[in-house]
This record gives C-alpha cells, sequence and structure tokens, in this order.
C-alpha cells in the first residue's frame, strides 16, 4: 500500500473570514423597519379595508397611489435641500436628502372602481370599498 500524505483541503478554513460575515449585518438589519419604510394600519371593516399609512413630509404631488392585480402599491418621493448662504450670498454649506418609500399590500375581494383617497397632515388613508356579493338565488335541480 502505497500512503501518499495529501495536502490538508478544506474551503471553509481557508476563506477570508471577512467574506463569510460580510452580508450578516445588511441580512441582519434587513429584517426592522428603517427610515425609508411605510408605517401603516390596515383594518378591514364590513364593507371595505381602510389602510393609513405614515408619510410625514412628503408631499401630496410626489405621492403615487396604485392599485393593480389586486394589489395596492404606495409610492413616495422626497427631495429635501438645505442651504446656508453667507451674507454676501456665497453658499457655505449644503445639504440634499433624497428619500424614496414603496409599500405593497395584497387584498381580494376589492371593488377596484370605488377606491377612494386622501391625505392630510402627513396621513394618506385609503379606502378600498369590497365588492358586493353575488346574490344568486338558490335553485333546486331536479333529478331524473
Amino acid at each position: 500500500m502505497n500512503f501518499e500524505k495529501k495536502p490538508f483541503n478544506n474551503s471553509f478554513f481557508e476563506s477570508n473570514p471577512s467574506e463569510l460575515f460580510k452580508d450578516f449585518g445588511r441580512q441582519f438589519f434587513e429584517k426592522f423597519p428603517d427610515s425609508t419604510s411605510i408605517k401603516s394600519d390596515v383594518r378591514e371593516l364590513d364593507k371595505a379595508f381602510i389602510v393609513e399609512a405614515e408619510l410625514p413630509g412628503i408631499k401630496k404631488e410626489n405621492i403615487k397611489l396604485q392599485f393593480e392585480n389586486n394589489i395596492l402599491t404606495i409610492e413616495g418621493n422626497q427631495v429635501v435641500e438645505n442651504t446656508e448662504n453667507e451674507e454676501k450670498g456665497r453658499i457655505i454649506h449644503q445639504e440634499r436628502n433624497y428619500s424614496n418609500v414603496k409599500r405593497q399590500y395584497p387584498f381580494d375581494n376589492v371593488d377596484e372602481t370605488a377606491i377612494k383617497a386622501s391625505y392630510d397632515n402627513g396621513i394618506l388613508t385609503v379606502t378600498l370599498p369590497k365588492k358586493a356579493p353575488n346574490n344568486q338565488p338558490v335553485s333546486n335541480i331536479h333529478i331524473d
């Protein structure tokens, strides 16, 4: 028998530790809501669903609301520019903040033609009326 000594090969031990944990923080913190998520309340009433979404600081004209394939999509875009000028008008400090938020909500049994929305003081309220139940008469079937 010929026992040749083969080099030890284990890719786990040969890898760079930073490669092993490089996405750990991103994956861990994606589970928590952040400042770019839309905080909301969804209620179901007898005849409608009500969605109240917080969009503070976003102007009404920068909000896009869409209902397609039983999914309500809310998107908001915000640009804030802060500029400080010297007395002579020379810019000494300028910051820009861009914020894009988007959230989707699945719903069944919604009357798409009757959806209504209002926006007041940073709160978007969307009312999604439910479709009227089909009140088809029950018919007895005669068996031959």
